[in-house]
């Protein structure tokens, strides 16, 4: 028998310091947040963002 798989949830990066919606992705359900160093186009540098669910 196989097994169920697994649901993909949409999964947006929010900055940590101006608190935008920067990127948007697909992950697995389940598992720590993510917590990124992306680039912020507002603040023009690397900025920390971290996942917040829709």
């Amino acid at each position: 028998m196989a097994k169920g798989k697994r649901k993909l949830e949409v999964v947006h990066l929010v900055c940590q310091e101006t608190g935008d919606q920067n990127y948007t992705l697909r992950r697995k359900t389940g598992g720590e947040k993510l917590k990124v160093n992306k680039y912020s186009p507002r603040l023009r540098k690397h900025t920390l963002h971290v996942e917040k669910k829709k």
